[in-house]
């Protein structure tokens, strides 16, 4: 997508502090993007989304990009409600890792607004990849448009999510695009819901079936987290889909923490002491290593 097409909006006058030893600074911005993806029905739809993005001038450039995609609402409420996606406390740690962090809020979510592009159908009645496609293109769309800054790095990516944005991870991993290197899966899915259905998601045999035909083109390596008290898909299922997923050829390593909280889904956003370590050594293996930070003037 041509950058000319997108609106960058400062979302703030002011640089916020982060708590760092470099003295990092966290700028960010907003910008609205124009995507068009198709929907479950064949129905083609162009939107604009909002994208949160966060940097730090400090930061060698050009920077590597990290996409971070939020997950989906079993509630059309709860998808209504997202208001502006921005995961600020994991964007900090992924800027001071050096990183521009882009956190999009899909069509069919909070500010961003639209169809429901992602619905895959009833419980009993899956049809996934049609949404997760949909997301991925929208993942791919902000890849294209962030990498058009000046200060970012063309060949140089991490795509990565939580929950149905776990599940693009996946996807994206399966598409091998250029200049993406690793991604990462937190609590990927689809189909559940915490309420009704306690650690059964919907169709967990066409998820599987899902996974094991990305791993079939998949080679960018990937890493898996999850916990054994996950309450959209249980202990059982995710390993099955990461099995299925290497076995069929694709790269990557699996992790389950214990339990934690009430819901161990929630593991990104309420305990990140428990992952960051992990996710730093698999950036690291991957070379994204902490970068030094630039001298001050």
């Amino acid at each position: 997508m041509n950058h000319r097409t997108c609106r960058w909006l400062v979302a703030g006058a002011a640089w916020l502090a982060v708590a760092a030893a470099s003295h990092a600074r966290l700028r960010e911005e907003q910008i609205d993007l124009p995507v068009q993806v198709v929907n479950a029905y064949g129905k083609p739809v162009e939107h604009v989304i909002k994208v949160t993005v966060f940097s730090d001038d400090t930061n060698p450039q050009p920077a590597p990009v990290l996409v971070l995609n939020h997950g989906r609402s079993a509630e059309a409420e709860g998808r209504a409600k997202l208001g502006r996606a921005r995961f600020t406390d994991a964007s900090k740690f992924f800027v001071q890792r050096g990183f521009i962090v882009a956190v999009p809020t899909r069509v069919g979510y909070g500010v961003s607004g639209g169809d429901d592009v992602e619905y895959s159908g009833t419980c009993n009645q899956k049809n996934y990849p049609p949404g997760y496609a949909a997301a991925a293109k929208q993942t791919l769309a902000v890849l294209e448009a962030v990498r058009q800054r000046p200060d970012a790095a063309k060949d140089r990516a991490v795509v990565m999510g939580q929950s149905y944005g776990g599940t693009t991870a996946v996807t994206i991993a399966s598409l091998n695009p250029p200049g993406v290197q690793a991604s990462i899966n937190f609590a990927g899915g689809g189909g559940g819901n915490p309420k009704t259905q306690p650690q059964q998601p919907c169709a967990p045999q066409l998820l599987e079936r899902m996974f094991r035909s990305y791993g079939e083109t998949a080679r960018i390596p990937m890493l898996w987290v999850y916990t054994e008290n996950d309450m959209y898909s249980g202990p059982r299922y995710p390993r099955e889909w990461f099995e299925a997923y290497t076995a069929a050829g694709g790269k990557g390593d699996f992790v389950q923490f214990p339990p934690h909280g009430d819901d161990g889904h929630l593991l990104f956003s309420r305990y990140p002491e428990v992952w960051q370590p992990r996710v730093a050594e698999f950036l690291d293996t991957h070379g994204f290593k902490v970068p030094k930070p630039k001298a001050m003037k």
